[in-house]
């Protein structure tokens, strides 16, 4: 039950200064968020690789109420991705981005978001590696498919997320499957109405289970974000089913989550990618992840009391 106020508290700026001058915070934070600049997070993407393991990175930020601030958010992914250019890593460092940081909720915001984001898919391209356009609430999601369509014209490697409490999921996971898309499916993070949403965690799974059929089953490139011990197995039971190679899905999972899970997965030759967030705006980005977890709230909590 706490996860709908911490939802709520994500978007409120009284909580924001609160959690931001807590004594404990930044240790919690340094969990989830390695740094909070490109050159911060540069050795943690290296580390990662000479694990054996992948990276998502997503520069964090959800606040952007101008055109310039969309901007930069887009500028600030082409400047890691020169970064990543010497690295030579390829799709072993992709990017998830956030079309809300590229200016969608702004007036005329479907085509500025979508302007705003084709040079970093392009940039991206450039360097041989791509882009997954991460799922926010359920209104944002009729523009951020579109905006998936188009892109993929010219760049099919991008991907999109998909999220199993939504009713809708089930259906575009059929239309992705069917167009050879790589997918994300999760859980959800966003505090969603009951018109819209599974509330109930059993109710969640289950539908997750359903959509994670139609994408192992269908002609697009599955990839599993889930720290679910039983969903993992499920999973790899159904990737078996349907006879997929190991290197025809993936798994990925949050940094500072079931690490040592991680290696584990990549030992046994699946390809795992760690979602890796950076940045100074990270207050939404945390406190989504406090609500996926109790033993991240408790994590915080204890925390907070040791340092006061």
């Amino acid at each position: 039950m706490l996860a709908p106020v911490i939802l709520a508290a994500s978007r409120s700026d009284k909580m924001r200064r609160f959690v931001s001058a807590a004594p404990g915070t930044r240790q919690v934070v340094e969990r989830f968020i390695p740094g909070e600049t490109v050159d911060q997070v540069v050795p943690v993407v290296e580390d990662a690789v000479a694990k054996g393991l992948e990276v998502t990175l997503d520069v964090v930020g959800e606040d952007i109420t101008t055109p310039e601030q969309a901007a930069a958010a887009r500028d600030a992914y082409l400047d890691l991705i020169a970064h990543l250019k010497g690295l030579g890593l390829g799709t072993k460092a992709e990017m998830s981005v956030k079309l809300s940081m590229f200016g969608q909720a702004l007036a005329g915001g479907h085509e500025l978001a979508l302007a705003n984001v084709r040079p970093v898919v392009e940039a991206a391209a450039a360097i041989g590696t791509t882009v997954t356009l991460d799922a926010e609430d359920h209104t944002t999601l009729d523009s951020m498919f579109a905006i998936h369509d188009e892109l993929r014209k010219d760049f099919p490697q991008t991907g999109c997320v998909i999220q199993a409490y939504l009713f809708r999921t089930e259906d575009d996971a059929r239309r992705l499957a069917a167009n050879s898309s790589r997918v994300r499916i999760v859980k959800g993070a966003y505090k969603e109405p009951v018109e819209v949403a599974y509330q109930d965690k059993g109710e969640i799974d289950k539908a997750y289970v359903r959509i994670l059929k139609i994408l192992m089953h269908g002609e697009g490139y599955p990839m599993i974000g889930s720290h679910d011990p039983r969903l993992i197995a499920i999973s790899q039971e159904l990737a078996r089913r349907a006879g997929r190679k190991l290197d025809e899905y993936e798994f990925q999972m949050l940094y500072g989550i079931r690490s040592e899970e991680h290696v584990r997965l990549a030992a046994e030759g699946h390809r795992m990618r760690v979602y890796t967030a950076y940045g100074t705006d990270w207050y939404g980005y945390f406190m989504r992840r406090l609500a996926e977890k109790p033993a991240n709230l408790l994590f915080f909590a204890r925390s907070t009391i040791t340092k006061n």
